[in-house]
């Protein structure tokens, strides 16, 4: 992928977030989407290697859209200035679709690279599902936290939205109560992407990945519950 091109586009967008800025460069557009529909092809293929519920994954549906949800936003500039992704088994990205955890990324104008893996912000039933195999499977969520690979790429889960005090329903005194506060089980990393080589692109992220298994994998044995309480 062309990232020079891509951050190029994405910093004049910013610059000039309107309907008819993008119309007139939607040429730009199509091609910078097209190139990174390639990127996702070859990183679900990667990911398939250590993986294989993510094989059948369509890079078009991993894709999030560039259109910005304005309805209920003070923000009403209508694209976003990164592109972004998704990978899930079952193209099922969003908590609320029951996918589980989920491998996201995206590329920022200034050539920044974020990428993660786990459950951003999971439904409350979900959330409450994550938190009891927290206390029933303390022993391999404390393993889980310790792998070797997760905490040299990631250190810790993100602590970002963590409540205050404990859930209701929970023991304040639990060793993990710390954990049982959060209400994302997510891990990300953020690095400046050498635009001069854009081949290291999908062998970073699949790496990135990789070093994500232990809470992916823990996250898959959270029993599926989706129902709203």
């Amino acid at each position: 992928m062309h990232l020079r091109d891509l951050t190029q586009f994405l910093s004049e967008l910013k610059e000039n977030n309107t309907r008819p800025w993008f119309v007139m460069n939607k040429p730009r557009y199509d091609i910078l989407r097209a190139e990174f529909l390639e990127v996702l092809t070859e990183l679900i293929r990667d990911i398939g290697k250590f993986d294989k519920q993510v094989v059948a994954c369509d890079p078009k549906k991993a894709m999030f859209r560039f259109q910005r949800d304005t309805r209920f936003s003070h923000d009403k500039t209508p694209y976003k200035t990164h592109f972004s992704a998704g990978i899930a088994p079952g193209n099922k990205r969003r908590p609320s679709e029951g996918g589980g955890p989920t491998y996201y990324f995206h590329i920022e104008a200034d050539g920044t690279l974020l990428y993660g893996a786990g459950e951003y912000l999971p439904p409350a039933a979900r959330l409450k599902a994550i938190r009891v195999h927290v206390v029933n499977d303390a022993t391999g969520f404390a393993k889980m936290l310790k792998n070797k690979h997760l905490r040299e790429t990631y250190g810790d889960l993100q602590p970002e939205d963590k409540l205050q005090r404990p859930p209701k329903g929970f023991d304040p005194n639990h060793p993990l109560v710390e954990y049982l506060k959060l209400k994302s089980y997510f891990v990300w990393n953020e690095e400046k992407l050498d635009i001069n080589a854009p081949d290291k692109l999908v062998p970073r992220l699949a790496q990135g990945f990789k070093d994500a298994t232990a809470l992916v994998t823990w996250l898959r044995g959270v029993p599926q519950t989706f129902e709203e309480e």
